[in-house]
């Protein structure tokens, strides 16, 4: 993270401030100071130019109103973000709330309680409360409308400051003597908070500030320190709630006046005064710490005295009040991001998730990919893939590093024991450090390894391609180093404060300055070197012979890594520091294909170097993602995380180099001939290639060819050999314009010559199909079928690709695509044109099964038993049959075919549904299988077994009746069969012989095969019976239950019809004697 001045607004009459407070929503600064000082000022961007947009945009005051209504010096200004409200209270206690209409801020509210003045004043998160503290004890909560909520005098206590919970539920009053006491919402004392940060101080101590971040815009990480108390004397301590027993604790060692938090919570700005080691008098210092308490940085700020400190809302700049000047400086922070393989990689927090949410932004595609991360640490990138450093667990002190694509689809997570707070890679390394010790990894990305390469790489010991090294240690390289822990236990007095890696060199700085070169893939220590200033960025040119260093301070150096020099005392030494010093650099990249280029970050302007020599600069504030071919792409990600879940394509910017710049305005304006001279005494291969290009712009044959050679381009120097051998200059300059890609050009000048084999040769290469089409219908002559054919099917691929079958389908037929065509016709549901497809296709065509599978899915039998006949596979058409349970169809197919399994089939499917008790269903599949005789047996068994609960005999009759026609049934199947056996004249009595004598033999196996009438008779004439003998015919109902001997068929319910008939008839002949 790094800081620099920027702007200087001066105060008139030279009053001194007191407070500043920026508008995080709006942008209006508010500042206050002596004599009634108010002023509210706003800094706008005017340019109408896409590339200078944030900080590097120019800016100037939109608003400067001073609002009169203050008499005293005014002490506490403070904003209502939410309602748009700005209040400020000066020394006699005059508190005034402001608002904004038409463009200008007016009074809307004054209070005075004329007793005491007002030492602090907040705003809850939701902006709905403010609470009021006055000096002499009292308290007072009030609405946004002006009401007061509640109102307490704390007798015998100076109150100074006060802060509200992210909840609105706490509130922490600051006392003159230093203690913090923690109310509730309703003014309820409940405890006293513990000051760990004041163990051992003595003397008089005041409270600094008091600032609770809210969390409005998510925690860099869940349970992370949010609230800041510190105290003039520049002890801090930040902690997670008011009841934080292990607080983060932080000796700034300055006379602190004001903190801050940022906007997100990741930064808290410590002001204040720092004695200065050269100097008699205090410097103003600003220091910025992470809710963790470590150390970001220092800025200083030039002045007498420092009085307050305020942030901009997007956290990119912050405000200092300096005696009579507003100083603003920049902030440049360590966003967690990276660029690999066109796609920019980026972290962010949301308010809503505890997890980071990380976006892998295709720029390329304009494509994003959201991936969601617990506990990021940090986001390191190299060639198409990337590192995500993360912690593993809250409870287990293990970290992670995952290896992912740029699409964010991890490929290889590794668990580590030391923290990573440096990571670098290069193609073939991950390399991570904490301060005493250094991971190697060495990777393997699984798309080019073959399965039994991965499958040993999963089994195979960490020790193979993982090594741990401790920073004062001497590897040789000799030796693999092994994966032991232990050495990350011990302790340094020098710990690394940076890394950086190539293909063949890994660079450890240290924070006493020394540098530590290693060789690479086997860890060994090369030399070591001595540098005055501690290191913050580190990195090395394509050839690793130069080093770029940029400090704690901003300064960037370089170093000569293999320069051979003669020190002070004679003696050869290696490495020599470069004659280039930069200051206020907070960004920079070399070329990765020049040794001597390299891009550079100054405050708002990108410089770019060759041989330490600078180019005019630009004006920007983007972070530089790459440097190849001359051009330097940079991404403005103050803009992007804005808005970070829409990145807008403008906020990518590419920037030629002068060189670049240079050759194309002297090729267009002067020629070829100087521009090839300029380009000999600047040769780049980006450079050749423009100069190649342009040759064949003019046909210039030989010099395109020269500069093909040079940019070590095989493709363009056979383009220019194939240029050559053509003889027509118009042939020449229309394959010009193809291969510059301005087809439609070409394309008409094939058409000029007449060569319309040329210009469809030419819409061949680019896959334009329809202009294929249109070309070979337009012509004069015969159009190949063949190529009609092909395009026809290649349209329709486009159509079907995009699902638009019914468009696809008419390009199909015309090309005759059977295959497709059947795709389309099952995805359309046309299965009318799928079985006139299917008869039009000839016997044992290779498609016809594939029909039949699609008429199988969709349940049409017939249609699919059709299909598999026609390609000779009855067995499948049986199958479908059973599948689809139209078994009488299958039966006739396994007889027409001399089939033998339908009969197991049958009796499976059968016995299956006998298993769930649906006999019903099983006598229906037997008849429709024409299998009469097993569905009579269970239809008898049912009619058995309702004969003997003795109810609805009517019901018991129709089931016998049933039974005796399946047995009928049967008995003319059996008749048929024969008949078809028999031929001749007395076929038809042989027939039916054959027929009977076939039924005798079964008729020994069965009871009801030829009596298969007589349960339906008895049941029939017992009925019958009943009925006789209801309606008086007694002797009728006799006769009627003996016809059908029922004694027999019915044993239990004849004897009492004939018991019941008898004693009627006996009652009916019987005369008593007359009275």
């Amino acid at each position: 993270m790094f800081f620099y001045l920027s702007k200087k607004i001066s105060i008139p009459n030279n009053v001194k401030l007191k407070c500043i407070s920026w508008n995080k929503d709006q942008g209006f600064i508010a500042c206050g100071g002596e004599d009634g000082l108010l002023k509210v000022l706003k800094l706008e961007t005017q340019t109408d130019d896409a590339k200078l947009r944030g900080l590097a945009a120019p800016s100037n005051l939109s608003m400067n109103q001073t609002l009169e209504g203050h008499s005293g010096s005014v002490q506490v200004v403070t904003w209502n973000e939410q309602y748009q409200k700005l209040t400020t209270s000066d020394q006699n206690g005059l508190i005034i709330v402001w608002m904004l209409c038409r463009g200008s801020w007016y009074e809307e509210m004054i209070n005075n309680r004329n007793k005491s003045v007002v030492r602090s004043m907040s705003w809850n998160a939701d902006g709905q409360k403010i609470c009021i503290v006055y000096e002499d004890g009292a308290v007072i909560v009030g609405s946004v409308d002006g009401n007061r909520i509640w109102g307490k005098d704390l007798k015998g206590i100076q109150l100074c400051h006060v802060a509200w919970s992210a909840d609105s539920k706490i509130l922490l009053f600051g006392m003159a003597n230093g203690e913090i006491h923690i109310y509730d919402n309703q003014g309820n004392f409940i405890m006293k908070m513990k000051l760990n940060c004041l163990v051992n101080v003595t003397g008089a101590i005041s409270i600094a500030g008091i600032h609770w971040y809210h969390g409005t815009e998510g925690y860099v990480e869940p349970d992370c320190p949010c609230l800041a108390i510190c105290f003039d004397n520049g002890r801090c301590q930040i902690m997670r709630h008011e009841n934080d027993q292990n607080p983060v604790l932080v000796d700034t060692g300055m006379h602190v006046v004001s903190i801050q938090w940022n906007h997100t919570g990741s930064v808290l700005a410590v002001a204040g005064s720092q004695k200065a080691s050269t100097q008699d008098k205090d410097a103003n210092t600003v220091q910025f710490f992470t809710p963790f308490g470590e150390h970001l940085g220092t800025l200083k700020v030039p002045g007498k005295q420092m009085s307050a400190l305020s942030w901009e809302g997007g956290g990119l700049k912050i405000a200092l009040a300096v005696d009579s000047f507003i100083y603003l400086a920049n902030i440049r922070p360590d966003y967690k991001w990276g660029y690999c393989s066109n796609t920019v990689v980026y972290a962010y927090t949301r308010p809503d998730r505890p997890e980071y949410c990380v976006i892998f932004w295709d720029t390329k595609n304009n494509e994003k990919y959201v991936k969601y991360v617990k506990s990021l640490l940090s986001i390191t990138t190299c060639g198409d893939f990337c590192i995500l450093a993360t912690k593993a667990d809250e409870t287990h002190p293990q970290f992670v590093l995952v290896l992912c694509n740029s699409i964010g689809t991890p490929l290889d997570p590794k668990y580590i024991d030391i923290v990573p707070l440096f990571v670098t890679m290069t193609k073939t390394h991950v390399i991570a450090a904490s301060k005493e010790a250094f991971y190697t990894w060495q990777y393997r990305v699984a798309k080019k390894l073959t399965a039994l390469e991965i499958n040993q790489i999963m089994w195979s010991r960490k020790e193979g391609r993982e090594r741990i090294y401790h920073v004062d240690d001497t590897p040789s390289g000799s030796v693999d180093g092994v994966l032991d822990y232990s050495k990350a236990i011990q302790g340094t007095r020098d710990p690394i404060c940076a890394i950086t890696a190539s293909d063949k060199t890994l660079i450890v700085s240290r924070e006493s300055g020394t540098i530590q070169r290693y060789s690479l893939p086997n860890v060994g220590l090369i030399q070591k070197y001595s540098l005055n200033c501690r290191a913050y960025q580190l990195s090395l040119n394509c050839n690793s012979s130069r080093l770029a260093i940029i400090d704690i301070s901003g300064v960037l150096t370089f170093f000569d890594l293999d320069a051979r020099v003669t020190d002070s005392t004679g003696q050869q030494v290696i490495g020599e520091l470069l004659n280039l010093e930069r200051k206020d650099v907070w960004d920079m990249k070399w070329a990765k294909d020049n040794p001597d280029l390299f891009a550079m970050m100054e405050k708002t302007r990108m410089y770019v170097f060759r041989n330490l020599d600078p180019e005019e600069p630009i004006q920007t504030s983007g972070y530089i993602c790459n440097f190849e071919d001359l051009e330097i792409k940079s991404v403005l990600l103050d803009e992007i995380l804005k808005n970070p879940e829409h990145p807008n394509k403008d906020y990518i910017i590419n920037f030629e180099i002068r060189s670049l710049r240079d050759s194309r305005a002297l090729i267009e304006k002067v020629g070829i001939e100087d521009a090839s001279q300029f380009i000999e005494d600047n040769p780049h291969p980006r450079l050749w290639r423009l100069l190649a290009e342009a040759a064949l712009q003019k046909l210039d044959l030989p010099t395109a060819e020269q500069a093909f050679v040079r940019c070590k381009d095989y493709q363009g120097i056979k383009f220019v050999k194939c240029l050559g051998n053509l003889q027509s200059e118009s042939m020449k300059q229309a394959e010009v314009a193809a291969y510059f890609g301005r087809f439609e050009e070409a394309e008409r000048m094939y058409l000029n010559m007449d060569r319309r084999d040329l210009a469809i040769g030419l819409r061949l290469k680019l896959g334009d199909w329809f202009r294929v089409l249109q070309l070979l219908k337009t012509g004069s002559g015969a159009a190949d079928d063949s190529l009609l054919e092909q395009a026809h099917n290649a349209i329709g691929d486009y159509f079907a690709d995009r699902q638009k079958w019914l468009n696809a389908v008419q390009y199909y037929v015309q090309g005759r695509n059977q295959e497709r065509l059947a795709e389309c016709y099952y995805m359309l549901e046309d299965y009318e044109g799928l079985e006139n497809l299917a008869n039009s296709l000839p016997e044992n065509h290779k498609l016809l099964p594939e029909i039949a599978q699609m008429f199988v899915r969709v349940g049409m039998c017939e249609q699919a038993v059709m299909a598999f006949l026609k390609c000779n596979q009855p067995k499948a058409a049986v199958d479908t049959c059973v599948h689809l349970n139209q078994w009488n169809k299958a039966v006739e197919l396994a007889k027409n075919h001399s089939m033998k399994e339908i009969g197991s089939l049958l009796a499976r499917y059968a016995s299956h549904l006998l298993e769930k008790n649906k006999t019903l269903d099983a006598i229906e599949l037997y008849r429709k299988a024409n299998y009469f005789y097993d569905a009579a047996k269970l239809m008898f068994k049912i009619a058995d077994e309702e004969a003997k609960k003795r109810t609805k005999p009517l019901r018991v009759k129709k089931l016998y009746v049933l039974s005796a026609l399946l047995i009928e049934q049967y008995h003319e199947q059996v008749k048929n069969a024969q008949r078809g056996k028999v031929t001749g004249k007395s076929s038809e009595t042989t027939s039916a012989l054959a027929g009977l004598l076939e039924e005798d033999v079964l008729s020994t196996t069965s009871r009801f095969t030829d009596n298969a009438w007589r349960g339906a008779e008895a049941y029939h004439f017992f009925i019958l019976a009943q009925r006789q003998l209801y309606e008086g015919y007694v002797d009728m109902a006799l006769k009627t239950e003996g016809k059908g001997n029922c004694q027999r068929v019915l044993p239990q319910e004849a004897p009492s019809l004939s018991i019941s008939s008898g004693c009627a008839t006996c009652a009916s002949t019987v005369s008593w004697p007359k009275r």
